[in-house]
């Protein structure tokens, strides 16, 4: 089915720093892609210039055949940040509200994504009264709205409890099911066996790229903290 992201060469220098020294990745059509590595790998970075937020200082990026952050893009692209894009001063319901004026979709759409995510009994409660993982449903809430063809996703599951940490997975799989492909970035490594494919990312540099059986065998690890381990210590 082709690429959903092509990226050949990406660099990017950010306060002087070299962070990512030249990264090539295909992000499958209709797949869940898990970012995966330790704090200050570079994930962020690369997720930023997916969405074409992050300046670069060479290499291309290209999303759904088009440059990153092509303004075509913003409706097909849904990107939910690490810390929640939430109002709030406002309830739950208006933050989608407002977000859905700017996409240009109905309260039909609303209803239906507050209760995907969750929150459909919390809509009239103010952001500034949500704990955290809830907070970062609504994130998640605002991004669905558009049916985005690509979703980016930064620690999504970050504060979550085990519950809906699965639950979310599993609309995940399903979203992708549907045809639209998923770029997850996470540190958690019990979260890399929901992916189709994984890309392991240490420093900048990603030590490989793969099906989770692929790092597996490629390790000769029995599961994919070791695999990783090892990986690490190759590289």
């Amino acid at each position: 089915m082709g690429a959903a992201v092509s990226i050949r060469g990406l660099r990017v220098v950010r306060g002087g720093n070299l962070v990512l020294p030249g990264i090539d990745l295909d992000v499958e059509t209709g797949s869940v892609t898990g970012l995966l590595g330790p704090s200050g790998s570079g994930k962020t970075t690369l997720i930023r210039s997916i969405v074409g937020v992050q300046i670069v200082e060479g290499g291309e990026v290209d999303v759904l055949g088009l440059p990153a952050g092509a303004a075509e893009l913003r409706s097909r692209v849904g990107y939910v940040t690490q810390a929640p894009s939430v109002y709030r001063d406002l309830t739950v319901r208006e933050n989608l509200t407002y977000f859905a004026r700017i996409v240009s979709v109905g309260r039909a759409r609303i209803d239906e994504v507050l209760e995907r995510v969750g929150l459909a009994d919390h809509a009239g409660k103010p952001g500034g009264s949500l704990s955290g993982g809830e907070l970062a449903r609504v994130s998640l809430a605002t991004a669905l709205l558009s049916k985005p063809e690509l979703l980016v996703l930064d620690e999504p599951t970050v504060g979550l409890d085990p519950v809906l940490r699965r639950d979310l997975w599993e609309f995940f799989r399903e979203l992708a099911a549907g045809g639209a492909s998923l770029l997850v970035s996470s540190h958690v490594m019990d979260e890399a066996d929901r992916c189709d494919r994984l890309v392991l990312l240490r420093g900048g540099t990603m030590l490989a790229a793969g099906t989770p059986a692929e790092l597996l065998a490629d390790t000769d690890a029995d599961d994919l903290d070791e695999a990783f381990l090892r990986l690490i210590e190759s590289g």
